[in-house]
């Protein structure tokens, strides 16, 4: 009986319990094998039987329901970690509303899901069951931040401290107030989080845009000294009268030489920052390789001061390709090789035709580039050990990567201390190169 008292509901054990006094009376209290009651044991019994069946009963009834509540109480904190965890691992703040609202309809088991964003003014959706006409009351809970039922939806407002800052519908899943309450404060903080790290993206791209422009005035200003000393030396040379005129002739070409060079910086700098912000569209026409590179390359052979250099472009070669950035892009990697190559070092560029398309690479023989550097050189900003003595802006090979990947290209870099270290931009055949 005590048994069946402890597994049994009070009712079943109260029958158990008649049944065990009647067997009693039968089988031990005189007159033996009969049901007869007046002896007072069998009253004794009876109500010892009952209290019995009443405590068990009781008792195992509040430890079962304890048992029950507890299992609960674990399957919620279970569910609250998986969906917090879910939260912090949420990588694409973009979407960040959606992915919380589809969060709470898989870690819960709810048919739909709806999160308002005050912020955003927008519903975003999670689970199989979605019911527009719940948007208007999404909008009117996080405007009076109050719970209300709707049919089989329960609609409370987020708060972050005593502000709603939103709204969250769930759609057929039973929620206790202590577990909605607990949802709606990670889905203000995941909300909160998004929001942040929103702010510090933008704060940090106005700070990089800001370093761009700064740095390229600065080189910008460090590459015009140059050409404007030799211009203004020429000017004043020009000035004497005393001067026969094929010097005047000579010094004329000097000045349209060093004009040209400031007018094609200026371009270089107004092309790299659109680059940089993406606003740039790839012209690709047919060209033969030696027109795109040829020009760039005398125009940096007058600045090898010392260094030699060599030229190994085949004949007929051709690509398909955007002439100007493809040009913009060798000068970058010849100007870096330049600034890079110690004294007596060699630079060269060459193109080659691969299976893969065309290859157009810059090499100097003096420098070398740290193997842990390599997947770094061509970060915005980014400059290496050994360029603490270097004028440049650390947007020079960032660029030229923009500009291959735009072709659908590839630029990878080998670098060693015996040959030194040489960039390659690889173009792609496709139906641009023979």
């Amino acid at each position: 009986m005590l048994a069946t008292a402890t597994a049994a509901s009070l009712r079943v054990a109260l029958v158990v319990a008649v049944a065990a006094m009647l067997a009693f009376n039968y089988f031990f209290l005189p007159p033996y094998g009969t049901l007869t009651i007046a002896d007072p044991q069998n009253w004794v019994a009876l109500f010892v039987f009952f209290a019995v069946a009443i405590v068990a009963s009781q008792l195992s009834g509040a430890l079962r329901r304890r048992s029950v509540e507890s299992l609960a109480r674990q399957r919620d904190l279970e569910r609250l970690y998986a969906l917090s965890r879910s939260l912090l691992l949420t990588e694409d703040d973009t979407a960040i509303a959606r992915g919380i609202a589809r969060a709470i309809a898989d870690v819960f088991g709810a048919p739909g899901v709806a999160l308002f964003d005050s912020l955003q003014n927008s519903v975003n959706w999670g689970g199989e069951v979605e019911r527009p006409e719940l948007e208007g009351v999404l909008h009117d809970v996080a405007r009076h931040g109050r719970t209300i039922q709707d049919g089989n939806a329960v609609v409370t407002a987020i708060r972050l401290g005593r502000a709603p800052i939103g709204s969250l519908a769930v759609i057929g899943a039973a929620l206790n107030d202590t577990v909605l309450q607990s949802v709606t404060n990670l889905v203000a903080i995941g909300l909160e989080r998004a929001r942040g790290q929103a702010a510090s993206a933008r704060a940090e791209a106005a700070r990089q845009n800001s370093e761009l422009r700064a740095a390229l005035l600065d080189a910008v200003a460090h590459e015009f000294k140059t050409p404007l000393t030799s211009m203004k030396a020429a000017a004043s040379a020009l000035r004497l009268a005393t001067l026969p005129p094929e010097r005047q002739t000579e010094l004329v070409d000097i000045v349209n030489e060093d004009l040209a060079r400031v007018e094609a910086l200026v371009n270089d700098a107004v092309q790299m920052l659109r680059i940089d912000a993406g606003d740039f569209t790839v012209h690709r026409e047919r060209h033969r390789v030696e027109d795109i590179l040829s020009p760039v390359f005398k125009e940096f052979e007058q600045r090898l001061d010392g260094h030699s250099a060599n030229y190994v472009i085949p004949k007929g070669l051709e690509i398909l390709a955007d002439r100007p950035l493809v040009q913009l892009a060798a000068r970058q990697l010849l100007d870096n090789a330049l600034k890079y190559a110690p004294s007596k070092a060699s630079i060269e560029m060459r193109a080659d035709s691969r299976e893969s398309g065309v290859e157009i690479s810059v090499m100097n023989s003096g420098s070398y580039i740290p193997e842990h550097e390599h997947a770094r050189v061509t970060e915005r900003f980014y400059r290496g050990s050994g360029a603490h003595h270097v004028a440049g802006t650390g947007m020079g090979l960032a660029i030229v990567r923009q500009i291959v990947e735009a072709h659908g290209g590839s630029l990878r870099l080998e670098s060693s201390r015996e040959s030194g270290t040489r960039f390659i931009m690889n173009f792609p055949a496709g139906d641009g190169a023979v």
